[in-house]
């Protein structure tokens, strides 16, 4: 099995050299990722729930670290984190579906040209 926390330690350290080459990048980054938190219309595990959802949809191993991390700090429960991933199974799913059918339109124009 791969190392999560040794790699979520590896990576923030990364991230932090990338900060002192460039502080503006991370506190740009760092100011889009808490403005969510800021209405206050989702609880923070929920927000991390979706974050898991969409780090398993662009397939971002560092996401996926980073926020498990959060989302355990934050009490989600082992069949929380599974439905979250099942939402993000039929959504890619659905998005290949979508994508099939532009694929099929794309086909017919150029054949037809």
């Amino acid at each position: 099995m791969f190392d999560w926390n040794e790699y979520r330690q590896q990576l923030l350290g990364r991230i932090g050299e990338i900060g002192k080459i460039s502080p503006a990048i991370t506190r740009g980054y760092a100011e889009i990722s808490g403005a969510g938190a800021k209405t206050g219309k989702l609880d923070d595990k929920t927000r991390e729930l979706i974050a898991l959802a969409v780090a398993v949809t662009r397939q971002c191993d560092g996401c996926i670290t980073v926020h498990v991390d959060a989302a355990v700090k934050f009490g989600a429960t082992r069949e929380e984190v599974a439905e979250a991933l099942g939402v993000a199974i039929a959504m890619n799913a659905g998005a290949a579906l979508v994508y099939s059918a532009r694929v099929m339109d794309a086909y017919d124009v150029i054949s037809k040209a």
